[in-house]
């Protein structure tokens, strides 16, 4: 496939190396997230990188990025925006509220009360949020990446299904390597500063041209009836598993394909294959599921259960 867009994104994942040491798989999950126009939860411990990973992604796009700590005292129009009294004209203004970038960071997104949750639903779905019957478009391309604590329970509201749901991709961030963590204490020792990543290196390769751009060449990128037929098989194969009290929605199964199309235009290929499919099972639809008791009391995890169902499901040749 002829390209100009997808060596802009190989550069991308040189510049945020910079600054984040390891997460690899994190990288490009966020851009496949962001390719493919969804949205995506980060589940890791406090410590592992999450907001410089999300701050070098927009330096190295020339995006606009926010971060707002979710807490449980956080108001819908803290997140959305309110509407301000102006002296000056004796009239009512929209202020807008940090929704309104290109990479939001909702951090520990389940430490806050389902009302303001809820006030994120429309602007994941619809890139627009409306307030006193006047609706306000958000700039594109636009990504809310959430963090949540995955060992931290107490004081948190979980996030209901219907919002889960609404995230494309649940990327799990591991904790580094000795080789990885001493490579992140050479880099402080040596003066690295996370908060100028300007001096770090970093420069923008891409931005929001190039990736409108990449969007549409994705967009081409073939889906032969074969594969469709066993992305489809899987999500039913959810559904019928006796560990999952849940299976996958209709918009898993398109968040799969979705998915699957935009990892095979970065790897070079103007069509997906079964091998993409699997690639992006596990991070497209963890979240998607949930354990039975007796499939938790047997201690199997959600991960176990659907890599085990790709076994059970026959791959078009």
């Amino acid at each position: 496939m002829n390209t100009t867009a997808r060596p802009a994104f190989n550069d991308v994942r040189t510049e945020v190396a910079k600054a984040v040491v390891g997460q690899d798989h994190a990288v490009t999950s966020l851009l496949i997230g962001l390719l493919a126009e969804g949205h995506v939860l980060l589940e890791g411990v406090p410590g592992v990188a999450k907001t410089l990973l999300v701050r070098s992604l927009s330096q190295a796009m020339d995006l606009n990025n926010s971060r707002v700590q979710f807490t449980p005292d956080l108001m819908p129009g803290d997140v959305t925006g309110s509407l301000i009294y102006d002296s000056a004209t004796a009239e009512f203004r929209f202020h807008e509220g940090p929704v309104f970038t290109n990479l939001m960071l909702a951090d520990e997104i389940n430490r806050t009360p389902p009302k303001t949750q809820a006030a994120l639903l429309e602007a994941m779905e619809e890139h627009q949020v409306s307030v006193d019957g006047t609706t306000y478009p958000l700039p594109e391309p636009f990504m809310v990446i959430a963090t949540q604590n995955p060992i931290e329970y107490e004081g948190t509201y979980p996030l209901p299904e219907a919002q889960l749901d609404r995230f494309m991709l649940k990327v799990k961030l591991d904790l580094p390597s000795p080789e990885e963590e001493l490579q992140i204490l050479h880099r402080h020792a040596t003066g690295f500063r996370p908060t100028d990543l300007v001096e770090a290196g970093l420069k923008a390769v891409a931005d929001a041209d190039t990736i409108a751009a990449a969007r549409a060449e994705i967009a081409q990128v073939k889906t032969s009836p074969e594969v469709l037929r066993y992305i489809v098989e899987l999500i039913h194969a959810t559904r019928n598993s006796p560990s999952f009290q849940m299976g996958v929605s209709p918009r898993g199964s398109t968040a799969l394909m979705k998915t699957a199309k935009a990892w095979a235009w970065l790897v070079g290929r103007d069509f997906i294959t079964p091998d993409d499919v699997q690639a992006l099972l596990l991070p497209c639809l963890r979240h998607r599921v949930s354990l039975r008791p007796e499939a938790e009391m047997d201690g199997v995890s959600i991960d176990q259960v659907l890599t085990g169902l790709i076994a059970t499901v026959s791959v078009p040749r």
